[in-house]
Order: C-alpha cells, then sequence, then structure tokens
C-alpha cells in the first residue's frame, strides 16, 4: 500500500481480522498466513486496539520505526554511562517524568500503596543516576484547563462554526493518529488543539524546568514513564521539535512494564529501594492526588461540570454515567428547563471508536463533547503494563489497579496554585499567546513519505 492511499482506506489489519472473523474453521486452518506472523500481530489478530494498527504497514513509517526502536532501555543506560565519562561537555541532566496512571501499576505489582510506591519508583531511578524524577499531574491539570476553555469558547461560537461540535478530546495519541493518517479533514478540526499532558510535561523540561535552572534544553535528557507504548509515536512529533536546540520536547518514552524488566534484569528488589518523593517544579510533590475520571484524566467530568457552571450556571455535584452498547461508550447528559443542553460521551476502544466515527460521518451524531481513548478500559490499560506474560489483558491486575487509582484523592486543576502561578511566570497570563503556543497545537490530515515497516516492541 503507498503511503498517500492510507489515508483513504480502512485499516488493512482490521480488514483482515473481519475476514478471518467471517471465515469458517475450514479456511482457518488452511491458511498459512498465521505462521509468518510475529507473536505481535498474533495478538493483534485476536482483537483490534489502536496500538495494534499504529504498527501496521499504514501508519508508521519506516523513519518512524527506526526511532522508535531506539526508545527502549538502552537509551537510558546510554545517558547513564555517558554521564560517567571525563568529557563533562557530553553530560546530560537526566529527567523522568511518570504519569499518573503507571503508578497503579507498581502499586498493584508489588501490593503497596500508591504514595509508597512512587517513592520507591523515584528512589529506583534515582539509584540508576537519574537527576529529578517529576509527578506529571500539573502537566495534565494545564491540559484540562486548556480543554475547558476551548469548550466554552466552541459553545458560544456553535452557530457561526461547523467545526465546534463535536468537540473531541486530544490526549490519546492512538487516537489522534488513527484520526489524522486515516480519517482525516472530515474529524480533524473537531479535535480539541488543547496539547496531551505528556507534551505539555515536556515543554515544562525543555523550557520552564531549563530557565529556572540555566539549562540549554538540550543537556536534558527527558524520559516519560507510560502505560502504553503509543507514547512512543506522539514524542517523534516533528511539531514537538525544538529546531534552535534539535531536541524533541520528550526524548524517550519508556512503558511501565519496561521499567519493570529493568528492575528484574538488575535483580533489584523493588521494596527494598529506598523511598525518595517525587517531585513538582516547585520541590517535592507531595502525596498523589488524582482527575475526576476512573479510567483517565478525567476530561469528561471536569469539562461537562465546568460547562455546566459556565454556560447554564448549574453546579453538578456527582455526574451519572449511562452505558449504552457496552460499558466502554457512555453518555452523560444536564437537564435545564426542560431540555437536554449538554450531551457528553465516553469512547474507549478501536471498535466503539468506528462506531462513533460512522455516526458522525452520516450526521447521526448528537454529542458536544467525547473523550476518545484508545485502550479499552481507558488509560490504566495500556498494553505497555496491564498484560500477562503472553501478552493478554491481565484483569485481575487491572481491577486492582482501578481500584487503587480510585482511592487516590481528587484534587481540581483549578485549586493548583502552582498552575496559576506558571500561568503568570512562565506563559505571560492564561489568554496570553505563548500560552497558545505552548499547550496548543492544531490536528489535520497528514501524509508519509515512505513506505512504513513493522515495529515489535
Amino acid at each position: 500500500m503507498k503511503c498517500e492511499n492510507c489515508t483513504k482506506k480502512e485499516c488493512n489489519k482490521k480488514q483482515k481480522n473481519e475476514d478471518r472473523e467471517s471465515s469458517t474453521p475450514a479456511d482457518a486452518s488452511s491458511s498459512n498466513e498465521s505462521d509468518d506472523l510475529d507473536e505481535f500481530h498474533k495478538l493483534a489478530s485476536a482483537k483490534i486496539f489502536l496500538s495494534d494498527c499504529l504498527a501496521c504497514d499504514s501508519c508508521v513509517t519506516w523513519q518512524e520505526s527506526t526511532k522508535i526502536a531506539q526508545q527502549n532501555q538502552k537509551e537510558l543506560f546510554r545517558i547513564l554511562n555517558l554521564n560517567k565519562k571525563c568529557d563533562t561537555s557530553k553530560h546530560k541532566v537526566l529527567a523522568v517524568s511518570v504519569c499518573p496512571q503507571s503508578l497503579p501499576y507498581f502499586a498493584a505489582k508489588f501490593n503497596l500503596c500508591v504514595n509508597d510506591a512512587a517513592k520507591k519508583l523515584c528512589g529506583f531511578l534515582k539509584s540508576l543516576g537519574v537527576h529529578h524524577v517529576f509527578d506529571t499531574t500539573i502537566a495534565a491539570d494545564f491540559s484540562v484547563l486548556e480543554s475547558q476553555k476551548e469548550f466554552v469558547k466552541r459553545y458560544l461560537q456553535r452557530n457561526h462554526d461547523e467545526h465546534a461540535f463535536p468537540m473531541f478530546a486530544s490526549a490519546c495519541p492512538g487516537w489522534i493518529r488513527y484520526a489524522e493518517r486515516i480519517l482525516g479533514n472530515p474529524v480533524t478540526p473537531h479535535i480539541c488543539t488543547a496539547k496531551s499532558p505528556q507534551q505539555i510535561m515536556g515543554s515544562l523540561v525543555k523550557d520552564y524546568f531549563a530557565r529556572q535552572h540555566s539549562l540549554s534544553p538540550d543537556k536534558i535528557f527527558h524520559i516519560i514513564v507510560a502505560p502504553c507504548y503509543d507514547r512512543k509515536l506522539e514524542a517523534l512529533r516533528d511539531d514537538y521539535f525544538a529546531a534552535l536546540y534539535n531536541v524533541q520536547d520528550v526524548d524517550c518514552v519508556l512503558t511501565s512494564g519496561e521499567i519493570v524488566k529493568i528492575m528484574e534484569e538488575k535483580n533489584v528488589s523493588f521494596k527494598e529501594v529506598e523511598e525518595v518523593a517525587l517531585e513538582s517544579m516547585f520541590g517535592d510533590s507531595g502525596d498523589i492526588v488524582r482527575h475526576n475520571g476512573v479510567k483517565s484524566d478525567g476530561y469528561l467530568e471536569h469539562i461537562f461540570k465546568h460547562a455546566a457552571k459556565e454556560l447554564f450556571h448549574v453546579d453538578v455535584k456527582e455526574i451519572t454515567y449511562k452505558a449504552l452498547k457496552n460499558r466502554d461508550f457512555q453518555e452523560v447528559t444536564l437537564e435545564h428547563n426542560g431540555d437536554t443542553v449538554l450531551r457528553f460521551a465516553a469512547a474507549y476502544g478501536f471498535r466503539n471508536i468506528q462506531n462513533m466515527v460512522l455516526k458522525l460521518k452520516k450526521g447521526k451524531f448528537p454529542y458536544h463533547f467525547v473523550e476518545v481513548l484508545a485502550c479499552p478500559g481507558g488509560c490504566l490499560n495500556g498494553k505497555g503494563q496491564a498484560q500477562t506474560d503472553d501478552g493478554k489483558p491481565d484483569r485481575a491486575l487491572l481491577q486492582q489497579m482501578e481500584e487503587i487509582y480510585t482511592s487516590i484523592p481528587v484534587q481540581l486543576p483549578e485549586t493548583n496554585p502552582h498552575v496559576q502561578r506558571l500561568y503568570q511566570d512562565w506563559l505571560e497570563g492564561s489568554d496570553s499567546l505563548k500560552t497558545k503556543e505552548t499547550l496548543h497545537r492544531s490536528y489535520g490530515t497528514t501524509s508519509q513519505t515512505s513506505t512504513g515497516l513493522d515495529i515489535k516492541w
């Protein structure tokens, strides 16, 4: 398949999967196609996720394949070894930022509370030679707040902008890649322009943190610990590249599972590691907090409550979800003066996303906002952590992770004093040009310049 055609066709892996499901057992047994598949694609053929689709030759170029292959623990140890050499001019400040959805994985896996797991993880990384380990909640705060503001703005302009609604969440890189390279212009104008927490964290580290410590951005090597592999693709985007310093905002993404593999290779007992508190941009981060929402950073809940209050002066205390076709497609509505004035939905997993897009193309789409996530079950179910050794979802572990995550105290983004301080000290005001340039980006149809290669994670 030529790359310029990839935005005009359905995912080729999805089509193969559907053909396989419709064939008879005799047809399946007579086919030798599966013998030529690597383990990754054998798993992908069983059930489709966007992260699987991104590993086929329709969405990932060979240049991206090469760069992704470099995003592994070898990169971490390359920098660590570089820092041990005498030539200090080549030394890097190693900063690691940990996604909130990764921490329940470590807590569940090692039978710890989430605060102790965070401290153990920080202690382990610093024992390797990492200089700073950051909590990324503040980056998610910015992303949620900017998404809230954009939704209200779109609502007020809905009669003059045909692309105002629906608004789709922009935090999931699997969804974004699929929208840009497969769905194209009918969908991309509807994507919220707020950057994901990962990339806002990249800006914080390579810009604000660098300035505070009088460091050139190219002297910082920034690693993200994340629950899914699609974050590796996100880090490679050209629009997250600082040409002046020839650096990406995020240099490397390691999944939670890859961090555990490093521990195992080094025969480290997680429980015996010294506890060290995670950092914020202003010192120790304190206890771990989260946003509303069990399966994500809580975009749906925060935007819904903000819009209800801002637009209709309704103070929503609790949100009631209504499951539709399955538990990964749910809706939330606001009734006001006898009318349904807000209708939001959460669509998780490839099949729900496909159904959502089909309704949009048919003009039968009733929602103002949709929180879209590529992984069924949400971010906690990222394929970089909640998997068994044979690559299947670890349902018992995932349930434990969800229980741990819901036990974490909720902090509203609006109440974080550090966010307001950064708006003024770093971004020159919440409505400034710098805020728009730093915290937002636009999405559109993208094409590829060469044939892709399969990726073996």
